[in-house]
């Protein structure tokens, strides 16, 4: 039987580094993968890292990205989502997980290591899964929180528009959707 088919996706995002007391941008290559269950545990790490800025915003330690238990977070693995990695080398730098249900693709737990966050990394991520899933659904959906503006204008950049609001404690998440290239509207589009 043959092994999963991997597939690499090249990105040189400008990343800041510090030379002699000044910062520079490097270009790093990112190679984007399926995740595997090897990945977990730093899947997991990778994902409290990312979301600690958000428990700030939100104050709020307690986001459900920052309590998954690696038992959780490879039942997610094995139970029909998608998780694409990027890394720059060996390093695993951004993550992000998928699942198709129905005509819909719902994207989840976009994850870039602080120190890379807004150099377009999370950009390439969901690209490859609307890449990925293109031909078998009619659109994506994703929420945020409504104090996210970082994520929200990602989102909107990448073509995704608001589409509900539903209150989560002391804010509200934001949901929002793109049709899939090619695609016929469907609900609500």
């Amino acid at each position: 039987m043959a092994g999963p088919r991997v597939e690499t996706a090249r990105h040189r995002p400008t990343a800041p580094a510090r030379r002699g007391g000044w910062l520079v941008h490097v270009d790093i290559t990112i190679a984007i993968t399926a995740a595997t269950a090897e990945d977990a545990g730093e899947l997991l790490t990778l994902q409290r890292a990312a979301y600690v800025s958000e428990a700030q915003i939100y104050g709020d330690p307690h986001l459900p990205p920052l309590t998954e238990t690696l038992d959780e977070l490879r039942a997610a693995l094995r139970g029909g989502s998608v998780a694409l990695t990027a890394r720059a080398g060996t390093r695993l730098v951004a993550a992000v997980r998928a699942r198709a249900d129905g005509a819909t693709c719902h994207i989840g737990r976009l994850a870039v290591a602080p120190d890379l966050q807004g150099r377009g990394i999370g950009s390439r991520l969901l690209a490859e899964v609307e890449r990925r899933y293109a031909d078998r659904v009619a659109r994506f959906e994703l929420f945020t929180g409504d104090r996210s503006e970082a994520n929200l204008r990602l989102y909107g950049r990448r073509g995704y528009v608001e589409f509900a609001r539903r209150p989560a404690g002391t804010h509200n998440l934001v949901f929002l959707r793109k049709g899939a290239a090619g695609a016929e509207p469907v609900g609500g589009f």
